[in-house]
C-alpha cells in the first residue's frame, strides 16, 4: 500500500515538473521568438546556478552589437560597439594609415628653417662675420633634430603591423566576450520580462534595421576617416555656419541689455537686501571680539557634536588666529553664511512644495541641473551684468552653484516618508500642518540636514571663485598665491578654508540626536 502511494505521488510530481517545464518553454519561446529550445536549455543552465555560468552564443559573437541592440540590450550593445570600433580603427591605422604624417610635417617645417640658417651661414662665412660659429651650431642642431624626427617617423611606420595585430587581438577578445556573456544577459532580461511584461521581447525587424543601420554608420564613418584621411573633410570638422553664431551672440547680448535696462530697480532691491544681511553678519563675526566668537563656535560645536569635536574646532580656530587668517576667515564665514542662509530659506520651502507636486518638480529639475553643471565662470557673466562686482554678486554666484542640493534632498526625504505612517496619522485625525510638522519633517530630517550640509560645502567651494569678482576673505589669499606662485601662502590659506568647512560640517551634522 505504501509503495502504491509513493508511486502515485511520484507520478503526480513528475507530471507537475513536466507542466512547469512546458510552461517555461512556452514563456521562453514567446520572449526570444527564435531558437526556443536552445535558449530554454541555456536559461535553465544559467538559472540553476548562483554564480556566472559561461555559455556560447555564436550569433552574438558574429553580429556583436547588432545582436545585442536587436534583443533590446542597448547598453551592452553600445559598449561593445565602442570596443569593436576601437579594434577596427587600430587595424585600419596599422594597415592603411599614415602614422608618420605629423612627424613628416614637423620635418618640413624644420627644413624650411634649416635652409634659411644655411643661407645665413653662407653669408656670414662670405663676410667673415663673428656669427659664423653661432650659425654653425644652429645648423647642426637643426640637422640633428631632423635626423631624430626621421628616425621616429621610421619607427612609427614600422609599427603599423603591430598596431594592426593589436587591433585584431582586441576584436577577437571582444567577440569572445560577446559570445560568452550574451545568454547570461538575455536570461536576466527574460527574468525581468516575467515580472514586467511591458519590457520588449522578441526580435523585431524594425529593431534589427535600426541597430544594423546605426552600427554600419559608426563603423563606416570611422573606417573611412582612418583609411582615406582628408577625403571627406566633414568627417573631421563639423559643418558650421558663422552667421548663425554671430546672430546668436547678438541675440543673447540684446536680451541681457534689455533685462538690465528694464529690471534695474528689481536687481537693485535684491542687492540692497543681500548687503543688509551681509553687513549684519560681518558686524557680528568681524567686529565682535575674537574671544566671544571663538567661545560661541566652540560651545555650539560641543552642544551639537560633543567635546571631542569641540576640541578640534578650538584647534582649527587657533590655527586661523595664529597665522593671521582670523579676520579673513570671519569675512568668509559672513559671506558663506549669507549665501547658505538664503539658499536654505529658499530651498527647504521650495523642496517641501515640490515633494507633493511632481509636475512642478519635473519643471524645475532641468533648471537645477543647469545651475549645478554650468561652469561657475559662465554664470558669473550675467551675475556681473545684473549685480555688478563685489560681495552681493559673489553671494548670488554662490547661491546659484550651491543652492540646489538642499532642494533635491528635501524632496528626496519627504518622498521617502512611508505612506503607512502618513496614513496612520491621517486616520487619527492629523491636520495637514500637524502631518507636515510632526510626521513628514521629523522623518525627513536626516535627508534635509544632508542637503544643508551639501549646500554649505558647495558654497565653500566657491570661496576662491567668488574672490575673482570682488569678494574678500580667504579666497583672496589663494588667488594672490596663484597669481604670484606663492606656494606657502596658498597652502596655508587652503587649509584655513578646509578647517572652516570642517567646523561647519561638525555643527550641522552633529553626532548628538
Amino acid at each position: 500500500m505504501n509503495d502504491e502511494a509513493t508511486a502515485t505521488a511520484a507520478t503526480v510530481f513528475t507530471g507537475g515538473d513536466r507542466e512547469f517545464a512546458e510552461e517555461r518553454r512556452q514563456q521562453v519561446a514567446r520572449f526570444v521568438s527564435t531558437s526556443p529550445d536552445y535558449y530554454a536549455r541555456q536559461f535553465e543552465r544559467i538559472g540553476s546556478e548562483s554564480k556566472f555560468v559561461p555559455t556560447w552564443n555564436l550569433w552574438a559573437a558574429v553580429f556583436g552589437p547588432i545582436w545585442f541592440c536587436a534583443r533590446g540590450l542597448w547598453n551592452y550593445g553600445l559598449s561593445f560597439l565602442i570596443i569593436e570600433t576601437f579594434g577596427f580603427v587600430q587595424i585600419v591605422r596599422g594597415l592603411f594609415g599614415d602614422l608618420a604624417t605629423e612627424a613628416w610635417e614637423r620635418i618640413a617645417k624644420i627644413e624650411g628653417t634649416l635652409e634659411l640658417r644655411r643661407q645665413q651661414l653662407a653669408a656670414a662665412i662670405e663676410s667673415n662675420s663673428d656669427k659664423v660659429d653661432v650659425y654653425k651650431r644652429t645648423v647642426e642642431s637643426l640637422e640633428n633634430a631632423i635626423g631624430g624626427i626621421r628616425l621616429e617617423a621610421q619607427q612609427m611606420e614600422d609599427s603599423g603591423l603591430m598596431i594592426a595585430l593589436f587591433g585584431v587581438v582586441v576584436l577577437v577578445l571582444v567577440k569572445i566576450a560577446q559570445g560568452v556573456v550574451a545568454n547570461t544577459l538575455l536570461e536576466k532580461r527574460f527574468s525581468d520580462w516575467l515580472s514586467d511584461p511591458s519590457i520588449r521581447s522578441g526580435v523585431e525587424l524594425r529593431q534589427i534595421g535600426i541597430s544594423t543601420t546605426f552600427v554600419a554608420i559608426i563603423l563606416a564613418a570611422t573606417i573611412t576617416h582612418y583609411s582615406f584621411p582628408g577625403l571627406y573633410p566633414w568627417l573631421i570638422e563639423f559643418p558650421t555656419e558663422p552667421p548663425i553664431r554671430l546672430t546668436s551672440i547678438r541675440g543673447v547680448e540684446a536680451f541681457f541689455t534689455a533685462a538690465v535696462t528694464h529690471g534695474e530697480a528689481f536687481f537693485d532691491g535684491i542687492t540692497y537686501g543681500i548687503r543688509l544681511m551681509l553687513d549684519g553678519l560681518e558686524l557680528m563675526f568681524v567686529q565682535t571680539p575674537w574671544m566671544v566668537i571663538a567661545s560661541f563656535i566652540v560651545l555650539l560645536t560641543w552642544l551639537s557634536a560633543g567635546p571631542r569635536n569641540a576640541v578640534y574646532s578650538g584647534a582649527f580656530l587657533a590655527y586661523m588666529g595664529l597665522l593671521g587668517f582670523w579676520e579673513k576667515a570671519m569675512t568668509t564665514l559672513a559671506l558663506l553664511g549669507t549665501a547658505a542662509c538664503l539658499s536654505i530659506v529658499i530651498g527647504i520651502p521650495l523642496g517641501m512644495y515640490c515633494a507633493r507636486r511632481p509636475r512642478f518638480y519635473a519643471f524645475i529639475r532641468p533648471i537645477m541641473d543647469f545651475m549645478q553643471t554650468m561652469p561657475a565662470f559662465v554664470f558669473m557673466i550675467p551675475v556681473i551684468a545684473f549685480f555688478g562686482t563685489g560681495k552681493p554678486a559673489a553671494v548670488v554666484t554662490t547661491m546659484i552653484f550651491g543652492g540646489t542640493p538642499v532642494v533635491r534632498l528635501t524632496v528626496l526625504g519627504l518622498r521617502g516618508v512611508p505612506e503607512s505612517v502618513r496614513e496612520a496619522a491621517i486616520s487619527f485625525g492629523a491636520s495637514k500642518w500637524y502631518l507636515l510638522t510632526r510626521v513628514d519633517l521629523p522623518l525627513a530630517a536626516p535627508s534635509i540636514r544632508a542637503g544643508i550640509n551639501q549646500t554649505i560645502m558647495l558654497s565653500l567651494a566657491m570661496v576662491v571663485v567668488a574672490s575673482l569678482i570682488g569678494a574678500k576673505g580667504l579666497g583672496e589669499d589663494v588667488l594672490e598665491a596663484l597669481q604670484y606662485a606663492n606656494v606657502g601662502q596658498g597652502i596655508l590659506a587652503g587649509f584655513a578654508i578646509l578647517f572652516c568647512a570642517m567646523i561647519l560640517d561638525r555643527i550641522v551634522q552633529g553626532d548628538r540626536k
